[in-house]
């Protein structure tokens, strides 16, 4: 027999220093952008610990990479944290 079980889809959070790894930025450099609008904002996980959707830094990263300008970038960041508001509010 064929279990079918469907579990969520698991997003997987990101603390700073791994954020910081996987950008190449410094802490005061991502809340510096996040101030900007350049960088999303991280997630509550509990406490005062915070920690962003690895998804997201993806996104980030690859536009970065592709070289797109701060208009665009602002645009997705709106974009990525809006998802978030559109993802809780179906659960």
């Amino acid at each position: 027999m064929v279990s079918t079980n469907v579990l969520p889809a698991i997003t997987p959070l990101l603390r700073r220093p791994a954020v910081e790894a996987a950008t190449g930025k410094s802490r005061s450099t991502i809340y510096r952008e996040i101030a900007r609008n350049l960088f999303p904002k991280p997630v509550q996980i509990g406490g005062e610990r915070v920690a962003w959707p690895a998804h997201e830094i993806a996104a980030i990263n690859a536009a970065r990479i592709a070289g797109k300008p701060e208009d665009e970038i602002k645009t997705l960041v709106l974009q990525l944290e809006a998802a978030r508001t559109e993802q809780s509010a179906k659960q």
